[in-house]
């Protein structure tokens, strides 16, 4: 059977989709690579929690579970994730790792590695912006005998405890782990630009609050604002009060990014050369849209070409969860809902006047007519 849309990925990105979709009375079926609904939060470290408040973080359509000034943990939003699925019967096939898409001159033919294949008129790209972590290759990483993980990898501070452990990043994630791994290691956190921090709490309100009020992460961003967000948004960190106060006291030891790594460390300048034993990468996350390259809709770097989730060269491929798709929340829980329901009717009115062009021409053994 032919799909209206099939949706690659089951994390918070493809279930706001699945949610848009079955409103829309679409025939769609959502995959999963994974053995679970969720996304990627199960994976992450397990003092992780959202920098927005419950009120913030929910799905379209069914509210977050906790008091709205609460900040979720990461089982918590694996856990609403799954209760999602559930309370909405999305049609879920988990353990179907797409390996190649074809597209034919009235679908497209998924494969996939379990051996089977699934055909669709359209596809939602939602695989998410944090399903591929990125580490920068930086000179010497070779030869060096540490340990080096990425952000994604590590779990708790005994992975490094007693350790001399260097976190480089400057977003969110890096100084949450930096500031957790004080307290049992010597740490410290490189950056290439200073922090810009961003109080959580503005005038007894959090700042998502007041974004909220505004319009702020509503609003649509332009292709240069886009660009700028990509490279800006990263250094800023919301400080619930206790980030920068440990910086500043050294509890932190903040330090502009090592040039190389050596055999047994870093060298921080042509004078100053340490002995490290781990390096841990809080350098954010790269598109895991690999699958679609066959299809021509990636860029050289690897990166979607599309304008607002829409692909500007493949008719009938979409995508959300991107970061900075259409608006500066796009990649967070509560900016999926929107960017999807925006994609879906985009998709619902482009197959409605296929299905109107095409049916008035004389079938063929794989028309959708």
């Amino acid at each position: 059977m032919t799909l209206d849309t099939l949706v690659i990925g089951a994390g918070q990105a493809g279930l706001a989709a699945g949610y848009h979709l079955q409103r829309a009375g679409m025939n769609f079926l959502i995959v999963e690579a994974s053995d679970q609904a969720g996304g990627s939060w199960s994976s992450y470290y397990d003092s992780l929690r959202l920098f927005s408040p419950a009120r913030f973080s929910a799905l379209p359509g069914l509210p977050f579970p906790a008091d709205g000034d609460h900040y979720p943990t990461r089982d918590e939003v694996s856990a609403y994730l799954r209760q999602y699925a559930s309370h909405f019967q999305l049609p879920i096939r988990t353990g179907m790792r797409v390996e190649h898409i074809e597209q034919s001159a009235q679908h497209f033919i998924v494969s996939f590695a379990n051996g089977t294949q699934q055909t669709a008129r359209s596809i939602i790209a939602a695989t998410g912006a944090f399903s591929r972590p990125h580490i920068p290759q930086l000179p010497g990483q070779d030869l060096f005998g540490g340990q080096i993980l990425h952000s994604a990898s590590y779990r708790t501070p005994t992975d490094v405890q007693g350790q001399r452990v260097i976190v480089v990043g400057g977003g969110n994630s890096a100084v949450q782990i930096a500031f957790e791994l004080a307290h049992s290691s010597r740490v410290s956190l490189a950056t290439r630009h200073p922090l810009r921090f961003q109080a959580q709490q503005v005038r007894g309100k959090d700042i998502h609050w007041w974004w909220w009020l505004t319009g702020a992460d509503r609003l649509p961003l332009s292709k240069r604002l886009r660009r700028a967000a990509q490279t800006q948004a990263r250094s800023i960190v919301l400080d619930p009060g206790i980030y920068q106060a440990a910086i500043s006291s050294g509890q932190i030891d903040q330090r502009m990014m090592f040039s190389t790594f050596t055999a047994a460390g870093v060298r921080w300048n042509a004078q100053h050369e340490e002995a490290i034993d781990s390096v841990i990468f809080a350098t954010g996350y790269r598109p895991n849209v690999g699958y679609l390259r066959s299809l021509g809709a990636l860029d050289a770097a690897g990166y979607p070409l599309h304008t607002a989730g829409i692909s500007t060269v493949v008719p009938g491929l979409a995508y959300v969860g991107l970061e900075h798709q259409r608006t500066f929340a796009s990649a967070t829980l509560r900016g999926v809902g929107p960017d999807a329901a925006r994609v879906v009717a985009r998709l619902r009115q482009t197959l409605n006047s296929t299905q109107k062009r095409c049916c008035g021409q004389p079938r063929h053994a794989d028309s959708t007519c």
